[in-house]
């Protein structure tokens, strides 16, 4: 039988305490009124999850555009949550590390995960470098890829990890290869209840390629961009603006944002796909896009989070011609998405192109 909103695990413990549906209303109220902020917005969630209700009101996170208010089925939450658990195996009285913030999709389904699937769940302060008990065992946790380089050294003990958020860069997949925890990149975003897709980076079955969940499948629009078919997540497919090559019906390769691609003479640029190539040879933050040019349509630059173009002579080497951009320019200050993802048009509308 299948889950409901409405139930909660009988294993289910939050920070080591059990809770029945209506004890734990209590402990969201207190979370409310008495707790620090990361608590708050714990106590809030578990307030509208713990309502009559059968939706929550989440935001999308603007990262391409205005963010979106939009109503989330709380049984699509419940049924993204059995996938990712028999996906990952995870099993009732496991052990779970919650240090994701609870204002986001990401850090409430932590808590979804928890309450259905019956795990164990610590909640800590949502920092770039979680402060968590080192020597417990945890049997699962999420993170975003500045908290996973921040940790590195300390995850002995953990033995699954999922990470997004945002891309989990060539360097940082490098640095996972030394630890045991079997660390997953995710795929997904708040229409779809988080992540649809794991890709493993560093363990036996590391892959190149986004796996779905079970009960997803995969195709592609007249823009090459995936088209996400998962009856129990969505009621319609679900049209992204990911350009990807598909490998099989569960099977795809990530490679850039619609929203993003160059066309510059003719060819076809992927500015993500540049961007991991010069990612550890700027210090620091930056981005690539274009600017009109009367001979290509457009051109490629590059913005730096800079008050002076310092880069050295070196940085470039190794991209083809197409790849090296063709002007630089600094803003003080980008504009950021409060889940730290740079806001690429707002951005440049700061450029100064002295």
């Amino acid at each position: 039988m299948i889950p409901t909103f409405d139930k909660i695990h009988l294993k289910f413990k939050l920070n080591n305490t059990n809770y029945s549906h209506e004890e734990l209303k209590e402990v969201a109220y207190s979370l409310v009124k008495e707790g620090v902020y990361y608590e708050k917005t714990i106590g809030d969630f578990l307030l509208d999850w713990l309502d009559d209700k059968d939706y929550i009101v989440v935001n999308t996170s603007g990262s391409t555009g205005q963010p979106k208010v939009m109503h989330l089925h709380k049984q699509v939450m419940v049924n993204s949550a059995i996938a990712t658990g028999n996906y990952l195996q995870l099993e009732p009285g496991q052990t779970a590390l919650h240090c994701l913030p609870t204002n986001f999709i990401a850090g409430k389904m932590m808590l979804v995960r928890a309450m259905i699937l019956g795990l164990e769940i610590d909640m800590v302060e949502p920092t770039s470098q979680p402060i968590f008990d080192y020597d417990k065992t945890y049997h699962f946790a999420a993170m975003l890829p500045m908290q996973l380089k921040s940790t590195l050294n300390y995850l002995h003990n953990v033995k699954i990890m999922i990470v997004g958020g945002s891309l989990v860069s060539p360097q940082l997949i490098e640095m996972t290869k030394g630890i045991q925890t079997k660390v997953f990149a995710t795929y997904g975003m708040t229409e779809t209840a988080t992540h649809i897709a794991l890709k493993p980076i560093n363990h036996a079955k590391k892959s190149a390629f986004f796996k779905a969940l079970p009960g997803v499948s995969l195709s592609q629009d007249d823009r090459d961009c995936l088209v996400i078919e998962a009856p129990s997540i969505s009621d319609e497919k679900v049209i992204t603006n990911d350009i990807v090559k598909l490998h099989s019906e569960t099977e795809f390769e990530w490679l850039g944002r619609y929203d993003n691609v160059i066309n510059s003479g003719g060819i076809k640029i992927f500015p993500e796909q540049i961007e991991e190539k010069l990612r550890g040879k700027i210090d620091q933050q930056f981005f690539v896009t274009s600017e009109p040019n009367d001979q290509l349509g457009e051109q490629l630059i590059l913005i730096l989070e800079s008050d002076e173009n310092t880069l050295r002579n070196d940085v470039f080497v190794g991209l083809k011609k197409f790849e090296t951009p063709k002007a630089i320019y600094t803003v003080r200050k980008f504009e950021m998405t409060p889940t730290g993802k740079i806001k690429r048009t707002e951005t440049l509308k700061l450029v100064n192109r002295k």
